[in-house]
């Protein structure tokens, strides 16, 4: 069983700041951890990017980030020239700058806060006493260290993504990665199986490791930058991992070999739902969407027979081009099935995402287009019948939670991993082919609706459900993984000091 949670007046005077990466996968898992830690008491200062941080206020409203008492927002900036688009920032520069730039402006504003503290400034929250911080923003820890706080690193991705990572210098030094030619994306070499990939399942081939080892360039941004990052996650005082021991188990293991203490807590948005109420003010004031969810969406579901709807978003970064695009929506029309399609603006590489009028007629009535959406109520909802994803944690677990079979269109960085795993280790999933050709969209989707291989998919992903709700009970793993983290790291157990480089 779990330690009772000590009443918030116990620990209001402990403070978090809190520092997600800038993209709204990584956003999301923090924000629901951050409202865990208030209800714990922690003061919780949340630390957004100032371009983020102009795309909530119309995202969510004027009052978005007004925060509540004992929650306030602040800004750092990114480093990156100033934009005004509604959309997510170009990945590798945004690594490279938060990797090259964020670190004094962290430092700066955990000395303002401080000093407002010391000064007793009227409204001042307490001094910080812990840093939590994404674990692909190591520097944080050496800001961390030089205030001489705590600091743990939410791992937002898969436990079996961050293994992918972590055993990308093995593959440089093996001369697997990088490929010799941009020929071998395509010519079968993927396929190499990878022996010896520790915590890694049998038979794991290239294709199936994060997608930033498919370069020709040693020096590749993003090779360089997760080969940094994962090796960093060694420094931290403590590591988070939004996912359940049943479902990552052996990875988990390894994990725990290499790393400081790991503390699984997840489903997160399972302990949230728990202990959050819904329509407080702590659950309707703190949200993280970073573009505006359209209305209406669960009401055309309710008119739907159950499992009848295939709900397709691909996430918040992934880009096609625009056959791909139309590839996918004639799929979609040729599968017979209605449909919800989350269609971002920028979902189409450098052009307006628009399907043809002809398109729109076929599917009339029963193919409703939006460009955002409450996920998680949308993927609960009983008339979904099966999740097109592009493979992403979030999306993975709330599919897993909600015992929804998943067809993958995986785009990037784990995506891949999380892939292999949905279909040779746990069973829930199938994979489109890269090309997503409409016969294959279309076939694919009856057979995950209506063929024996979707049946096996919903009957396992029924049991992945109900181990994910008991992670999630009153004194279970995720809830006593919480209690561990608090008691032994946040509350000042963990210190690493100089350790960190």
């Amino acid at each position: 069983m779990g330690s009772p949670a000590p009443a918030p007046a116990t620990r209001r005077q402990h403070h978090a700041v809190m520092v997600p990466y800038p993209a709204q996968g990584h956003v999301t898992p923090m924000l629901k951890l951050a409202k865990l830690l208030h209800a714990r008491g922690f003061h919780v200062t949340f630390v957004n990017t100032e371009f983020n941080h102009r795309r909530l206020l119309p995202s969510r409203g004027a009052a978005a980030l007004d925060g509540l008492p004992g929650f306030r927002f602040a800004t750092i900036p990114d480093g990156l020239p100033r934009s005004d688009a509604d959309a997510t920032q170009d990945i590798p520069s945004l690594c490279y700058s938060t990797m090259t730039t964020c670190l004094p402006h962290l430092s700066a504003l955990l000395d303002r806060i401080n000093a407002a503290a010391v000064a007793a400034a009227e409204g001042a929250p307490p001094p910080v006493t812990c840093v939590v911080c994404d674990g692909v923003m190591s520097f944080a820890y050496d800001a961390a260290r030089r205030i001489g706080v705590p600091c743990a690193a939410l791992w937002t991705a898969s436990a079996c993504g961050f293994m992918g990572y972590r055993h990308y210098r093995q593959l440089v030094e093996r001369g697997l990665v990088p490929l010799r030619d941009v020929a071998q994306l395509t010519d079968g070499y993927l396929d190499t199986v990878v022996d010896g990939a520790r915590g890694m399942c049998d038979g794991v081939q290239l294709r199936d490791f994060p997608s930033f080892i498919r370069t020709t360039d040693r020096g590749d941004t993003m090779l360089n930058f997760l080969i940094r990052e994962s090796e960093r996650l060694s420094l931290p005082d403590a590591v988070i991992v939004n996912t359940f021991d049943d479902l990552e188990r052996q990875v988990l293991d390894e994990m725990r070999k290499i790393l400081p203490p790991v503390y699984t807590v997840g489903p997160l948005l399972l302990q949230v739902r728990r202990v959050i109420p819904a329509g407080s003010p702590l659950d309707v004031a703190i949200g993280s969407n970073l573009w505006k969810e359209q209305d209406g969406l669960l009401e055309w579901l309710d008119g739907r027979p159950p499992r009848s709807v295939v709900y397709v978003n691909y996430g918040s970064i992934a880009v096609m081009t625009n056959e791909q695009m139309l590839e996918f929506a004639w799929g979609l029309a040729d599968s017979g099935y209605p449909f919800l399609w989350n269609v971002r603006p920028d979902l189409v590489k450098g052009d307006a995402a628009v399907l043809p009028p002809e398109f729109l007629v076929a599917v009339d009535g029963r193919g409703l287009l939006t460009t955002w959406c409450p996920q998680e109520q949308v993927i609960e909802h009983a008339a979904v019948g099966v999740f097109l994803t592009h493979s992403g944690w979030n999306s993975t677990l709330e599919s897993l939670v909600a015992g929804v079979p998943m067809l993958s269109w995986p785009f990037f960085a784990e995506q891949q991993t999380n892939c292999r795993y949905k279909r040779t280790e746990w069973g829930v999933g199938m994979e489109i082919g890269g090309e997503a050709r409409r016969g294959e969209v279309a076939a694919l989707i009856r057979e995950a609706m209506e063929g024996e291989k979707g049946r096996e998919m919903r009957r396992r992903v029924a049991e992945w459900k109900e181990m994910a709700a008991r992670a999630s009970l009153p004194g279970g793993p995720a809830e006593c993984g919480l209690d561990r983290l608090i008691d032994e790291v946040l509350l000042g157990g963990g210190n690493k000091g100089d350790q960190a480089s």
